[in-house]
């Protein structure tokens, strides 16, 4: 599987902000989406279980031979490749010296390297970690395996982490894990979810999968209102009582597609594709919702949900 991450700066020089952005799933790439369905899982001691295709989306192992998960988060492969890093030249380690044929740098790696080699250039960046679906559950797990590392001097520069549409990505053990770190002194970790998006409802969280998300999550419905929820309304999507109810949502979103582009400007104008999404949405309403569109209409129309009391 290719990962792509892109790694930008606020300034060239004394920059302030580094902006790490996993991509999300590709459309038309049946590997992306077989990653987002997928169920399987693989224990990790101190961690929990963790989603298996997301630990290959980052580089840190492969399930035809699932001893290597343990040796990228547990075991010398991890910092073999840390010594290594900074060198042309890798140094023999005997019987435990990694195959020629792998030593090139996964997507984990890759990214650790890059951001130590910016944070020691720009002594004042912290940084942040996004994406969108599939992105952002590498998002989450790019800093979890760094804590599972102990890459505290890493951390300590962590501004905070924002996903879009993010799938679950193991069980509630790894949010008790990560609590220390994304909760303290400040909450840093917000997860985003646009109304029936089916993505962040998966894998399932019941008794036989035992998923769980962790972290804030800022709940948009399709009118663009926020809601600050532990997790999202109708958490595994196929909930009976929602079922109308998504269906004419989804009916909705079309009319509201074809006319954006009048009642808030051009620049909410919908592509093709974007129409397109919609009307495959009536038949299959959670995958419409997870175009990216909707995220980005929520974070700059979103209005945040007010309760007013009344007074007796």
């Amino acid at each position: 599987m290719s990962t792509q991450v892109f790694i930008l700066t606020d300034k060239p020089k004394d920059a302030t902000l580094i902006l790490i952005s996993f991509r999300g799933t590709e459309p038309f790439d049946a590997d992306d989406w077989c990653t987002d369905f997928d169920y399987s899982w693989y224990e990790i001691p101190k961690l929990g279980k963790v989603h298996m295709g997301f630990l290959e989306a980052l580089g840190l192992g492969n399930r035809a031979d699932t001893v290597t998960f343990q040796n990228h988060l547990l075991g010398k492969e991890a910092k073999f490749r840390d010594r290594s890093s900074d060198s042309e030249e890798l140094p023999s380690t005997g019987n435990d010296c990694i195959p020629p044929g792998k030593m090139e740098l996964t997507a984990y790696y890759a990214v650790k390297n890059k951001l130590k080699s910016l944070l020691e250039e720009h002594k004042k960046a912290k940084f942040v970690v996004t994406g969108h679906s599939l992105g952002g559950a590498l998002a989450i797990l790019f800093p979890t395996v760094l804590v599972l590392h102990d890459e505290m001097e890493i951390m300590h520069s962590l501004l905070g982490v924002y996903t879009f549409g993010q799938p679950r990505i193991g069980n509630e053990r790894i949010g008790r894990f990560m609590k220390a770190h994304l909760e303290s002194p400040v909450q840093k970790y917000f997860r985003v979810v646009y109304c029936n998006d089916m993505v962040p409802r998966l894998p399932y969280d019941d008794k036989t999968f035992s998923y769980k998300h962790f972290g804030v999550c800022l709940f948009y419905n399709s009118c663009y209102i926020e809601q600050k929820v532990d997790e999202e309304p109708n958490k595994n999507f196929f909930g009976l009582r929602y079922l109308i109810p998504v269906y004419l949502n989804a009916l909705w979103e079309l009319i509201r597609s074809l006319t954006m582009g009048y009642t808030h400007g051009p620049q909410y104008k919908e592509g093709w594709f974007s129409i397109f999404a919609r009307i495959l949405g009536l038949a299959f309403p959670g995958i419409s919702a997870h175009c990216p569109t909707d995220y980005v209409n929520s974070v700059r129309l979103g209005k945040e949900r007010t309760i007013q009391m009344s007074s007796f």
